[in-house]
C-alpha cells in the first residue's frame, strides 16, 4: 500500500465513513489535521495530492465541491459531497 493509499484509507475511516453513519451529505477535511492524526511529517504535499485526486472521489464515492486555503499546506481545506 502506497502512503496516499494509506492517507486516502485514513480519511475514509475517519471522516467519511462516520459522517455517512451519521447522514450527512458533506465533509471538510483539513489535510493538516490528517498529517497531524496520522503522525506524518513534512508531507503536506502528498496529503493534499491523495485528497485532490480522482482517485479519491472514485474510489470513496465523494465528489470534491471545493479547496480553500493553499493548494498543498496545513491549511488546505477540501470539502466533499458525499454521493
Amino acid at each position: 500500500m502506497t502512503r496516499a493509499d494509506e492517507i486516502r484509507d485514513f480519511v475514509f475511516r475517519a471522516y467519511l465513513e462516520p459522517a455517512r453513519r451519521a447522514g450527512g451529505t458533506q465533509v471538510v477535511v483539513r489535510a493538516g489535521d490528517v498529517a497531524r492524526q496520522m503522525g506524518l511529517r513534512a508531507v503536506l504535499p502528498s496529503v493534499c495530492g491523495a485528497l485532490g485526486s480522482n482517485k479519491f472521489e472514485q474510489q470513496y464515492r465523494v465528489r470534491r465541491l471545493s479547496l480553500t486555503g493553499p493548494s498543498q499546506g496545513s491549511n488546505a481545506e477540501f470539502t466533499f459531497e458525499l454521493v
